[in-house]
């Protein structure tokens, strides 16, 4: 498996990335990347950090450390833990951003992080700031980017019920996440499944976004 690694922004940044990766590597769910099994939620933060670099190389430490630590142990609080209702995926989406933080909060302690930087990466983390944050729409960008290009092709296929107005409606509320920058990114920088490519570009020129 090939492994992306961040920039060295010093030994407690090597700390924290090295624990968030441990923590994930424990994920029972397995994914396959380059024809090897790998721990799920492992795979998704080397991704993340691939993807950021790829999109935005000179992104500052708090930025791949949120980026890195986005699904840290989500396996932990599984969605049918709560009620198979809306109320109750918003409510596990909830505690699964509460959760993140709070272990991103716990790693970064123990690497040796101040409070400053500990509150902005778990504001990312938890998507409190909001997208006119320029470091959160980043991160926002970089989530969809990552889900394109690795994840949306799979979940196109787990859905075969869906018609052509259902994806579209679906990609017009992802893509709505994004910015301007992150909309050309996405048809230059990203590896989007080909036979998605004509509705997606569909979508975007629909909403002005091309």
């Amino acid at each position: 498996m090939q492994h992306f690694s961040p920039p060295a922004f010093g030994s407690r940044f090597t700390q924290a990335i090295t624990t968030f990766d441990a923590r994930n590597a424990r994920d029972p769910n397995q994914t396959l990347v380059d024809a090897v099994a790998t721990p799920k939620e492992l795979a998704y933060a080397q991704r993340m950090t691939e993807m950021l670099q790829r999109y935005q190389p000179d992104a500052p430490e708090t930025l791949h450390l949120a980026a890195r630590c986005q699904h840290i142990e989500r396996w932990t609080l599984p969605r049918d833990a709560y009620p198979m209702t809306k109320p109750g995926y918003h409510q596990w989406r909830r505690k699964l951003k509460e959760y993140h933080a709070e272990v991103a909060s716990e790693i970064m302690q123990q690497a040796g992080y101040d409070a400053e930087a500990i509150a902005r990466v778990t504001r990312l983390v938890s998507k409190d700031a909001p997208l006119a944050d320029a470091e959160m729409q980043v991160l926002e960008d970089v989530i969809v980017m990552v889900f394109v290009e690795y994840y949306l092709e799979e979940f196109v296929g787990q859905h075969p019920e869906y018609d052509v107005p259902k994806w579209k409606d679906i990609l017009r509320k992802t893509l709505r996440k994004v910015s301007k920058t992150g909309h050309q990114a996405l048809l230059t920088q990203v590896k989007v499944p080909q036979a998605l490519v004509p509705l997606i570009q569909e979508v975007m020129t629909e909403e002005g976004w091309l």
